[in-house]
């Protein structure tokens, strides 16, 4: 029996995609992690990618996007903290997924989200 995104529970399942790319859009000046929670996003979107790896990275996606998290995002300085920690913890873990051509996607998507800015 194969396992697909569908049959896994709500948390996780892959992520509203346009409210990702919508916070990111606002966050983009505010947060250095960019181009590890997008390389992130698009190893979690490859079918390649081993499903519980893909879980996992869409946990740590979901937690940037949710408006409630340990650090409200609002508060200046501090705002991103922890959603840098749970980015910053799954890449160590899950880094080696992450392939050049998903990096290379975030790359283009972060150089295109800024020159709109």
């Amino acid at each position: 029996m194969r396992i697909e995104i569908t049959d896994l529970p709500v948390a996780y399942r892959q992520p509203d995609e346009r409210q990702f790319w919508r916070k990111l859009g606002r966050a983009l000046a505010h947060i250095p992690f960019a181009e590890d929670l997008v390389a992130a996003w698009y190893c979690a979107k490859d079918p390649a990618t081993p499903m519980r790896v893909r879980a996992l990275l869409w946990g740590a996606v979901a937690y940037f996007i949710l408006p409630m998290d340990l650090v409200p995002d609002y508060l200046v300085g501090l705002g991103f903290t922890d959603d840098a920690a749970v980015i910053a913890m799954v890449m160590s873990l899950l880094g080696r997924y992450v392939a050049p051509v998903h990096r290379a996607a975030a790359k283009a998507r972060i150089e295109a989200l800024r020159s709109r800015s």
